[in-house]
């Protein structure tokens, strides 16, 4: 079994509101620890050294929060500190979450010099009902505006967040939306329906959303603009132009390996022997900067030889193309025929396809798409 690419994912945890429907790790806090917090995730990333085993960072990812609230200097002074401990490829796709109230041409320009060169815009919605229904700090100016600083920034890769199914929106409204993000020609969206998660302002006041019959309007009208506009879906709710598929989160759904670093940030990775572990560091910011070198890491936990299918189940079915049964050995190190019954079951259901030795869901599968995946899990099926 060899070992898959791997990616970097760097948390920064602070907002400055919490919105009701988020249910990450984010926190609001007025002052930002930039150093203090720089410090400790470099410090993090040193005790992950050995976990790298010789290969190159092909991605990194730096989310939050909002990551675009830290000052030019510290995100130069983090990607600076991670590329002289780490061997990143000369490709490296890095990639940094702004949202439209922290936006400024300036400073885009300025995260652009310091080695970011994908944006992932969070501007939700144009529609300034939704965006204050939404909680968002920002409104439809600063959303537009916060697109065209990237433009104006040269950033020729970036995504642009779009929510759906929102309080008051129908298919035409949802629409108009969507055509306003395509008037930018964006490489790439997420465009993506609002849940309900629990522990969320929202799951204790939830808001009047669409209804079931009304999100399958949305979703066939806007699948429609999209194709129209020369998108193609690649994956449940990403989208993009040729080329411009987000390397780093199809680094997931392909079962890499990726090492997580900062407050509650998660890591997968694949040990010398073989074995599948998942790591998950301190939640909490001040706990965090306060850890020892040996104190970041608050969980581990080895993957179980039957929960590997699941597992690899739950990220390689989000993709359209689904994976083929070469790969799903050379990622889990397991033979083929341990999957092949459910397989077989499901694409007799027309839940799931197997064409070639290539498995993708079918049209009903995707629908389904917690149910299939659930199959692969033990006691699940």
């Amino acid at each position: 079994m060899s070992l898959p690419p791997l990616s970097l994912y760097v948390h920064l945890p602070w907002c400055e509101r919490k919105c009701p429907y988020c249910d990450f790790n984010s926190h609001e806090r007025g002052e930002i620890p930039e150093e203090r917090y720089i410090a400790a995730l470099l410090a993090d990333l040193r005790v992950e050294l050995p976990l790298v085993q010789g290969r190159r960072v092909e991605t990194i990812f730096i989310g939050g929060g909002t990551p675009s609230l830290f000052s030019v200097a510290g995100i130069s002074e983090l990607l600076s500190g991670i590329a002289a401990l780490l061997p990143l490829s000369g490709t490296a796709e890095i990639t940094l979450e702004a949202n439209p109230g922290s936006a400024e041409a300036g400073k885009f320009r300025g995260f652009r010099a310091a080695g970011i060169n994908r944006l992932s815009l969070g501007i939700q919605s144009f529609d300034d009902a939704c965006l204050q229904a939404l909680g968002r700090i920002h409104d439809s100016r600063q959303a537009r505006a916060a697109i065209e600083h990237a433009l104006a920034a040269g950033f020729e890769s970036f995504n642009i967040d779009l929510m759906h199914g929102l309080p008051g929106q129908d298919a035409e409204s949802a629409a108009t939306d969507l055509r306003q993000a395509l008037h930018y020609r964006p490489p790439h969206l997420s465009w993506y329906q609002l849940t309900i998660e629990p522990n969320t302002a929202f799951h204790k006041r939830p808001p009047v959303l669409p209804g079931e019959e009304g999100l399958d309007d949305i979703q066939e009208a806007g699948e429609a603009l999209l194709q129209a506009a020369g998108y193609r879906q690649y994956e449940v709710s990403a989208y993009s132009l040729p080329g411009y598929q987000c390397r780093h989160n199809l680094n997931y759904w392909t079962f890499g390996d990726y090492l997580g670093i900062g407050a509650g940030a998660h890591g997968k990775v694949t040990l010398a022997g073989g074995e599948i572990q998942r790591r998950a560091k301190r939640r909490q910011p001040e706990g965090y900067m306060g850890a020892s070198a040996t104190g970041f890491t608050a969980a581990t936990r080895l993957l179980m030889p039957e929960e590997i299918a699941g597992e690899f189940m739950l990220n390689a079915l989000r993709l359209n193309r689904g994976f083929s049964l070469a790969h799903f050995s050379a990622r889990t190190g397991r033979p083929a025929e341990t999957v092949m019954p459910a397989i077989r079951d499901l694409c007799q259901r027309n839940l799931l396809r197997l064409d070639s030795g290539q498995v993708a869901t079918t049209a009903l599968g995707r629908r389904f798409l917690d149910d299939v995946v659930a199959t692969f899990f033990p006691d699940q099926g």
